[in-house]
């Protein structure tokens, strides 16, 4: 297994995302742009390609972006829906930075004639 593929698969949300303090006070909106996610379809094992855009308002927390990139790069090898894929990055994203606001959007590529976009804004969500 080369060292890539290794990082990958041995990937550990709680050890390896790694966040950083923000040190600015000032409100910003970070904007990250990952074009290569890969999961696989839970029923038919299909690869799913998606870009997926991330948007924040960082509070005391900023994500590192070899992490982020390793964390999404992580899905390759799971069975996992657009929706359940989408939502646990929302999640995971959410309770590590707390940010003040977050925004993720995955556009999926087209399979079998259909076109998926999932898109969840702190904003628009209601809070439980």
């Amino acid at each position: 297994m080369k060292y890539g593929e290794k990082e990958i698969v041995e990937f550990d949300i709680d050890r390896d995302l790694e966040i950083w303090p923000n040190k600015n006070k000032k409100d910003y909106i970070i904007k990250i742009t990952l074009p290569e996610f890969v999961c696989l379809c839970p029923r038919s094992g299909y690869p799913d390609f998606a870009t997926v855009y991330i948007e924040y308002t960082p509070d005391e927390f900023v994500v590192e972006l070899k992490a982020i990139k390793l964390y999404i790069n992580s899905f390759l090898y799971r069975h996992i829906s657009h929706e359940d894929s989408v939502n646990e990055i929302y999640d995971t994203l959410y309770s590590k930075l707390k940010p003040k606001w977050l925004k993720i959007f995955a556009d999926f590529n087209p399979r079998g004639n259909v076109h998926t976009t999932i898109e969840i804004d702190s904003d628009k969500i209601k809070k439980c």
